[in-house]
């Protein structure tokens, strides 16, 4: 089973793009909705998080304060280096009992969508990665119609992620998917990549 990274920063319409290469036979696992569960209340992961961090990142019920974690993390990169190893531990070892389920299912092929693939080091561990990228226009319009911030916060939260040009260098296909660009020519590019990648089964899903 081809094991494919999908990643792409804020804004470049990552999600909509792993739903079509579900169109065409390959399921994919969405690391943020993974982030999410290894946190619940009562978990290994969070409760390692609150023995480095204290209780404060507990909400009364006892869940994942997320927002109270953020405020810690934002300013402090060595803490937040300390979060991300912890958490991204768990997030890994959830997406490779993920692959093994698919793997056993028969799939030709299986997508972790993981916005950091680079930075959690699990790009070591895909055979394949796809890189979603859009102009910085496309991108601050998405960002701002569906998390209703400034353009200039929207601006820095791009500043702050990888770039086109780092996809390019470390061997992403690349899918550019415009505000403009269509279903259809996204599928086609999709079609274009398994090709290359050799994952033929993909051709039974074609609408």
């Amino acid at each position: 089973m081809v094991v494919i990274g999908l990643t792409g920063g804020s804004g470049v319409g990552k999600g909509f793009v792993s739903e079509l290469f579900l169109q065409r036979g390959i399921p994919a696992l969405d690391t943020d909705k993974v982030s999410r569960a290894v946190c619940e209340k009562g978990s290994p992961c969070l409760n390692e998080l609150v023995s480095v961090f204290g209780e404060e990142i507990l909400l009364p019920d006892g869940s994942y304060h997320r927002k109270k974690m953020g405020e810690i993390v934002y300013s402090d990169p060595v803490k937040r280096a300390v979060l991300n190893e912890i958490s991204h531990r768990y997030i890994l070892s959830a997406c490779r009992e993920w692959l093994k389920e698919k793997e056993k299912e028969g799939f030709p092929a299986a997508i972790i969508d993981a916005p950091l693939l680079y930075e959690s080091g699990f790009d070591r561990e895909c055979d394949v990665i796809v890189a979603v990228s859009a102009s910085r226009e496309t991108r601050i319009s998405r960002i701002t119609g569906r998390d209703g911030i400034s353009e200039e916060i929207a601006g820095k939260r791009i500043d702050a992620q990888l770039d086109t040009a780092f996809y390019l260098l470390n061997g992403a296909y690349m899918i550019y998917n415009q505000k403009n660009k269509t279903r259809e020519a996204l599928l086609s590019d999709i079609d274009r990549i398994l090709k290359k990648i050799g994952v033929t089964d993909a051709d039974e899903e074609k609408a």
